[in-house]
């Protein structure tokens, strides 16, 4: 999920040989003294002895040292990680939106790896792959029983390496091979076209670093080939999120000037903070303003901001800003309710580590946490309803996940009927032909809740949902 991308220096790494061998050492916790449990951390380096000397066979040092560290993070909460030299690596790349790899956005289908599309212009789309095209074999391994991470790692590699895909063509009934040189990818987090004459969608998959600026170019775009703009729909459907000065950028293209877009609260003096839809928020580089030339319509044109479970963080940033200031309706579902900051401090070269240091709250002082945002208009994801949305995973399903931090929270006795509902009717759906299950992609005419945005922004009736409710916070067992 989103990412406070905040490196705030070099963190010592000798503290735990340290307690191996001294009871007396103490250690500064950001500018104040704080002792350290000794009697505990004694305990620590006894059973660190004891797997050493009386395991099975001989186990790394570095390895167990690593997984101990791993261990005691990813029991805070389900954002907070310890990064290793290969899951720094894949960190670096998700926020800066750049890889190395062949180009493709994928998905499963009866255990292949389907071809969503191409990225225009990466090595895949040079090589003629088109969407829908189906990956059998990566190399000489055959992709039927592979997970979707594991053929996305056959298929990433160094930079000029070279790949052999055997690709099926469904509508051609053929199978042929494709030998493509990997090389930097950059991916494309932002989505947007002209609907018809005046309204325009734009759909953001993620807040990384070139987000703004590839924002500001489609808006451009846009208005190049529509002038006179009558309304846009904001698509963050499925945004996992990413980092918070892309999020706060976003807010303020839509904003007044220095309005509020999100405040965060901690323990340490840096996470209670408060982010303004001004330039020192979100700019990257002193004195440059990414959003100076966007069009000045775009700060009071009609606008709908689409959301669904998988909005998450950054996006729910966006939203929440929106919503509270009443610069957009709001459609969709509730969304993940991922309220919590993470920031990343590197911890050497090639390792590092993600924390949970505050919680987000929206421009009115509401947590997002373990809630989310909830839509002005709930609309279904399709005219038969939103079937299955009861198995989407939230935060508020997430073990130790944090409180919102404002109240008690509240167990709806309905959730669990409603998921085995939605699973009868998942199985029955899986039991149709292929050509049957397909769900609408987003931005098309079929796409339903764009159908509603876009009739809510011409003044037309909205098919409201008749079955979703506001999920409360669910209560956590003590």
């Amino acid at each position: 999920m989103g990412q406070k991308l905040k490196i705030t220096g070099w963190i010592a790494a000798g503290a735990v040989a340290g307690v191996l061998t001294t009871v007396s050492l103490q250690t500064v916790a950001r500018g104040s003294l704080a002792p350290l449990p000794l009697e505990e951390l004694q305990q620590l380096a006894a059973v660190f002895g004891m797997v050493k000397s009386d395991y099975v066979e001989p186990i790394d040092e570095k390895k167990l040292i690593s997984d101990a560290i791993s261990g005691m993070v990813a029991g805070l909460d389900p954002h907070s990680q310890y990064f290793d030299k290969k899951s720094f690596k894949e960190f670096r790349e998700g926020t800066t939106g750049r890889f190395v790899g062949v180009g493709i956005e994928i998905s499963q289908e009866d255990g292949l790896i389907k071809v969503v599309s191409p990225i225009e212009g990466s090595p895949a789309f040079r090589a003629g792959l088109k969407p829908n095209d189906l990956i059998t074999k990566i190399d000489d391994t055959a992709v039927r029983g592979l997970s979707l991470n594991d053929s996305v790692k056959r298929m990433r590699g160094e930079s000029g390496t070279k790949v052999l895909l055997t690709i099926f063509r469904k509508d051609e009934n053929r199978t042929f091979p494709v030998t493509i040189t990997r090389e930097e990818i950059r991916t494309q987090s932002v989505r947007g076209k002209v609907m018809e004459p005046g309204y325009a969608w734009i759909r953001l998959s993620q807040f990384q670093e070139r987000t703004v600026d590839d924002f500001v170019k489609k808006v451009e775009e846009i208005y190049k080939q529509e002038p006179n703009l009558k309304g846009l729909v904001l698509d963050l459907r499925n945004d996992p999120g990413g980092l918070l000065d892309a999020a706060v950028a976003i807010s303020a293209a839509f904003l007044p000037e220095n309005v509020t877009v999100v405040t965060t609260d901690g323990q340490l003096a840096e996470s209670k903070s408060v982010y303004k839809a001004s330039p020192e928020f979100y700019q990257r580089r002193a004195g440059s303003d990414p959003l100076k030339g966007l069009p000045a319509g775009l700060k009071t044109v009609p606008l709908v901001v689409l959301v669904n479970e998988g909005s998450a963080s950054a996006s729910e940033i966006v939203a929440g800003a929106l919503q509270d200031h009443k610069r957009g309706t709001v459609m969709g579902s509730q969304t993940f309710g991922k309220g919590s900051v993470q920031t990343v401090r590197p911890l050497g070269p090639d390792t590092g580590l993600k924390i949970t240091t505050a919680r987000y709250y929206t421009p009115s002082g509401t947590s997002i946490q373990a809630k989310g945002i909830v839509p002005n208009v709930l609309v279904d994801e399709s005219a038969e309803g939103s079937p299955f949305a009861a198995l989407r995973m939230r935060e508020a399903d997430l073990e130790k996940h944090l409180s919102s931090g404002q109240g008690a929270e509240v167990k709806d006795p309905e959730r669990e009927k409603a998921r085995d509902d939605a699973r009868k009717r998942l199985e029955e759906e899986a039991k149709k032909p292929p050509q049957d299950r397909k769900v609408p992609e987003f931005g098309t005419d079929k796409d339903f809740a764009l159908v509603q945005a876009l009739a809510k922004l011409k003044g037309n009736p909205v098919v409201v949902s008749n079955t979703q409710v506001e999920r409360k916070e669910e209560k956590k067992e003590n």
